[in-house]
């Protein structure tokens, strides 16, 4: 599949939506998804999008870190992804736009990530989030997740791996509604400019996107995160 076609753009008026488009792969951040999303952002933004909204083609939204081709993969490989990732995210989390992420089936790791960054987040009816990336030792979007949930409720997402559903991430804050009505931040993205928005982005952010990267870097800079990674993937699968 051509990186082009890996993140659908579908404009209407000023809202964009753009669609992963990675179903056979449950819409799992690679490399070429990654660059394609980025781009996917400049293209909508150049365009005069002043609402984005972000959502999964096929049964899941996105189903986080790609381990396709993990066995071909160095320390180093998996660790530029994974910061690659992290910039990603940053970079929505502070767009001057209003975002939404809309969320169905399985939403993991840096997917949960994803739909974190979002102004607005939905869960769809059967959406499950989940952040495992501690199992193998993986520290990101700790910060971000904290602002939204608090600290407490973040350590115990973190801390346990376990799924949450759909209205249990409402309630934690992690979601901020259920289905896929968008009429409020549609609203929203019309009515605000985008230095209004970008400024209150600003203030209103709680991640510390420095301290966020360097604790995501020393994590994936301990020896061993290849292995940590495979051991994580073979208990899932006799799980």
């Amino acid at each position: 599949m051509e990186t082009a076609n890996l993140v659908l753009i579908e404009a209407d008026g000023t809202a964009a939506t753009l669609w992963l488009n990675r179903a056979e792969r449950a819409n799992a951040l690679g490399p070429d998804l990654v660059e394609a999303l980025d781009a996917a952002i400049e293209t909508a933004l150049a365009a005069g999008a002043r609402l984005l909204i972000l959502r999964g083609k096929g049964r899941h939204f996105c189903t986080g870190f790609d381990l396709g081709d993990l066995e071909a993969c160095t320390d180093g490989d998996l660790a530029l992804r994974i910061l690659r990732i992290e910039i990603l995210l940053q970079k929505i989390h502070a767009l001057p736009v209003t975002t939404v992420a809309i969320a169905q089936g399985r939403v993991l790791g840096a997917g949960a990530d994803l739909f974190a960054a979002c102004d607005h987040r939905l869960a769809m009816d059967g959406a499950s989030f989940a952040f495992p990336g501690p199992a193998f030792g993986l520290i990101l979007g700790t910060g971000r997740l904290a602002g939204l949930v608090g600290d407490g409720a973040a350590r115990r997402l973190l801390l346990a791996g376990e799924p949450v559903n759909a209205a249990a991430a409402v309630a934690l804050g992690l979601a901020t509604g259920r289905g896929d009505d968008i009429a409020a931040a549609t609203a929203a993205a019309t009515r605000l400019d985008a230095e209004t928005v970008a400024a209150l982005h600003a203030r209103t952010r709680h991640a510390d996107d420095a301290d966020d990267l360097a604790a995501l870097a020393r994590s994936v800079a301990r020896p061993g995160l290849k292995k940590r990674i495979q051991d994580y993937r073979a208990r899932m699968m006799k799980a």
